[in-house]
């Protein structure tokens, strides 16, 4: 038996099962109750049992009440793509950074997301996801929130996941992405097209050399290969080792030589298409 013990607003209640205090989740479960009133289980949608309580009662007090269920919507329409659930911590997460993005964009506060197209490639059913995320609020609020804000929705989606991996890491990863794909652009002195299947294969062939790097796996290339390389594709093979050189000296991570042949081979890839 789940006895209200506080109102937090119409679809959040703070209720006691047996001895323990939990915060139900679901639409109308707060509708004209009241304090000691007995909670109806069948219109229980999501019992958080979280070291965050506190934190969601915080925040359920101070967002809009339309702001929660945009997110509920979102993270339900979520599992449901990705057929997995997703880490609870997303429920106070997410609401938390839609509510601030709603309030900062009918604020004329313009936010660009410097990691849009890499997030793009790298997590596209996330993306994808981001993307009618973004339609939904727009739609619901008549707003017009751009589409930079469904690559950070997708960021969220991608680190909620079971085993998604921590957000600052993945903010980090990508970031060290795009100042390897900056630095290539540099060096060649020809913009790369994001629209482009070599540009998609580039940056995914880098996550994977940043992620055996890291993890100090190997995927190495035979020497002979590698000395063919170099010899046939010089200036692609130093533009390889110019981005190397600048990922030890910044951030301290080391590619492999076998890394360096197939760096080449797609920086090759992408000069002669331009």
């Amino acid at each position: 038996m789940l006895k209200i013990k506080k109102i937090l607003n119409n679809n959040a209640v703070i209720v006691m099962d047996k001895a323990e205090e939990k915060i139900a989740i679901g639409a109308g479960v707060g509708f004209e109750k009241g304090k000691n009133d007995i909670l109806n289980p069948q219109k229980i949608e999501k019992l958080f049992i979280l070291k965050e309580n506190e934190k969601l009662q915080q925040l359920l007090q101070r967002i809009p009440e339309e702001h929660f269920i945009l997110a509920e919507k979102i993270i339900a329409y979520a599992e449901k793509q990705l057929d997995t659930k997703v880490n609870d911590h997303i429920y106070l997460v997410l609401s938390d950074h839609l509510s601030f993005a709603i309030d900062r964009h009918k604020q004329g506060m313009v936010v660009k997301n410097k990691l849009l197209h890499e997030i793009k490639v790298l997590y596209p059913k996330e993306f994808d996801i981001g993307l009618w995320a973004v339609n939904y609020i727009n739609e619901k609020l008549a707003i017009h929130l751009p589409v930079d804000e469904a690559a950070s929705i997708a960021l969220h989606i991608h680190t909620m996941k079971i085993q998604g991996g921590d957000l600052k890491d993945t903010i980090r990863q990508t970031s060290i992405l795009k100042s390897m794909v900056d630095s290539i652009q540099d060096f060649l002195g020809i913009p790369i097209s994001e629209s482009d299947l070599s540009y998609e294969r580039l940056i995914i062939h880098l996550r994977f050399a940043l992620t055996r790097a890291e993890t100090e796996s190997s995927d190495s290339m035979d020497e002979e290969m590698q000395a063919m390389i170099k010899r046939k594709f010089k200036h692609s093979y130093r533009c390889a080792m110019k981005v190397s050189d600048e990922l030890s000296k910044v951030h301290g991570i080391e590619l492999p030589d076998g890394e360096l042949g197939y760096i080449a081979i797609h920086i090759e890839r992408i000069k002669n298409q331009s």
